[in-house]
């Protein structure tokens, strides 16, 4: 006789129903991704929810900040995890996010294509300094390039050395992406605090993992009054991509299960 494989996976023993009742207290939904790891591995599911359940019980973050941060490191360019954008963004508007809120996470987060510049222009300089070529970057700032200078720090809070030498070469690009970058500081409704939370969650994803832009926005951070419980609270949650291997292989794993040939009973021990 054949087992069948679907209704033997997803029939929950009373254990497991507990777990998947606690994940949902902790975590305050379900998907039906979770179905299949909570029947094909209790125990790793069990570890899972205590292990991404800290932030939610520590509770530094408000609810809402914390959504927010899932949104931001699942749409972020680097990772751009559908699955879990929808769930987050459901989660968002049940809990009074607007549509304004997501759309400025997404503005903010947009502006990560930039570190082509951050980590490409230091290769550039030292190419043309190879090559002989003389960028002029010893020469003072002119009127336009230092009243760019001081629109960013307006807008933005901050200035870094990292943007000196792609306003010197290239003013018209500069300013452009002053005006592109300041949208969501001039026209959004978040706290600065929450604004620099989203650049470290996507700073420090594990598909990003980007030093420089971390230490800029940490440092930002703590001057709009963030703790180190907070920050903590963000990496807490932002550590959670990796079940995404799980989120997305597990559905794939059953998938292709239930087109493998049926494996007789006196197999099974």
């Amino acid at each position: 006789m054949d087992i069948p494989i679907e209704s033997a996976l997803f029939e929950l023993t009373p254990e497991q129903r507990q777990l998947k009742q606690k994940f949902i207290e902790d975590h305050r939904y379900w998907n039906s991704f979770w179905d299949g790891l909570l029947t094909l591995s209790p125990s790793f599911f069990k570890a899972y929810m205590e292990f991404s359940g800290v932030p939610w019980r520590a509770g530094y973050l408000e609810p809402k900040t914390k959504e927010l941060i899932y949104i931001a490191i699942d749409v972020v360019t680097t990772h751009l995890y559908e699955k879990g954008l929808r769930i987050h963004i459901d989660n968002a508007f049940k809990i009074g996010i607007t549509k304004e809120e997501i759309m400025e996470v997404y503005q903010l987060v947009s502006v990560i294509g930039m570190h082509t510049f951050t980590m490409g222009m230091p290769a550039l300089l030292d190419g043309l300094r190879e090559a002989g070529i003389d960028c002029g970057l010893d020469t003072p700032l002119d009127a336009r390039r230092i009243a760019l200078k001081e629109e960013f720090v307006s807008a933005r809070g901050y200035w870094n050395t990292l943007w000196d030498n792609l306003l010197k070469l290239d003013p018209n690009f500069f300013e452009a992406y002053v005006r592109f970058s300041s949208v969501p500081w001039k026209e959004g409704t978040l706290p600065p605090k929450i604004k620099e939370f989203i650049y470290i969650a996507i700073n420090a994803a594990t598909t990003k993992l980007y030093e420089p832009g971390l230490r800029f926005h940490i440092r930002n951070a703590l001057k709009f009054g963030a703790t180190k419980e907070e920050i903590m609270e963000v990496y807490q949650i932002t550590s959670c991509l990796g079940m995404h291997t799980c989120t997305v292989g597990v559905p794939i794993l059953l998938e292709e299960l239930s087109k493998a040939p049926r494996v007789p009973a006196e197999f099974h021990s």
